[in-house]
């Protein structure tokens, strides 16, 4: 009997490795995937980011999507992939670039369900007190991270005002030894209400708010920039894209700050929302949180 299970177990073992073996070579084959679709994705851009009306390589992208609304950003980096991956590695790391949005007020992280939870406590408008802020749990997780290549991603499946299902992701490959590719993408769906009461704040208070999009040019030649929800998406998706980006312009909270307000203060058309004290203030207030 002992003669005959020597061999089946071995042969068990060997299966056994050989299903590790498959999974870990599929597994490397779907993450070289990623890497290899977002550097051909350079490559189809990299002209057009050369020529980017932003004065950097930038492109900045906003869609209607079935049930909402989607902002893509994508742009080179004066940083290497190793220290953007050193970075944003970590969902604590998270929560520190995202606190540098003038609307987030605050940020935890926790642990739930063996999941990473990273909390945003969110205003509408800057001069409202904490309190009244709404609250978004996102799942955070680190989808891939190799030495060429870094995606993560938040999801929500709630929001406020019938809002839901938002999605925040970015992922980054080198460019070259000194610089990295980024994508940052935000997106979120609407329900009824939601879309209703965002008519009413567009036909309103943000009624003169406007996008970067240029659809055209007014009869008095000046271009004509895109409003309503596109434009308020494309407005917060650059606002997170540059709290990434100043994040990873130091090691100091008070210069990732200032590079932040400065870096939103290139677009006051668009972004343009307090002096830079008003900010600063707000944002020890966090700190001290």
């Amino acid at each position: 009997m002992k003669q005959w299970l020597q061999p089946l177990r071995l042969s068990i073992a060997l299966l056994v490795l050989v299903c590790i073996s498959v999974s870990v070579h599929a597994a490397d084959a779907v993450n070289g995937a990623n890497g290899a679709l977002l550097t051909a994705r350079f490559a189809a851009l990299e002209q057009q980011l050369k020529s980017s009306p932003f004065g950097r390589p930038l492109i900045l992208e906003s869609t209607e999507t079935a049930n909402g609304l989607k902002g893509d950003v994508y742009a080179v980096v004066e940083h290497p992939i190793g220290k953007v991956t050193q970075s944003l590695s970590q969902p604590g790391q998270w929560c520190e670039a995202m606190l540098l949005h003038i609307s987030n007020r605050a940020c935890t992280v926790s642990r739930r369900d063996r999941v990473d939870v990273i909390t945003l406590s969110v205003v509408r408008k800057h001069d409202q007190n904490v309190s009244s802020a709404f609250v978004l749990p996102f799942a955070w997780r680190q989808v891939q991270s190799t030495p060429r290549y870094l995606g993560v991603q938040m999801d929500s499946p709630t929001g406020p005002l019938g809002t839901s299902d938002y999605r925040v992701s970015i992922e980054a490959v080198a460019a070259d030894d000194r610089r990295s590719f980024l994508h940052f993408s935000y997106s979120y769906d609407e329900g009824v209400f939601a879309r209703a009461a965002m008519q009413a704040y567009l036909a309103t208070f943000g009624r003169s708010k406007v996008g970067f999009t240029v659809l055209g040019k007014g009869t008095d030649g000046k271009p004509q920039l895109i409003h309503g929800t596109r434009g308020l998406v494309e407005r917060n998706a650059m606002r997170y894209f540059l709290t990434v980006e100043a994040y990873l312009s130091s090691e100091s909270a008070m210069a990732r700050r200032q590079a932040w307000f400065a870096a939103s203060e290139q677009y006051p058309l668009q972004l343009h929302e307090v002096d830079s004290a008003t900010y600063l203030g707000l944002k020890a207030d966090d700190a001290r949180r």
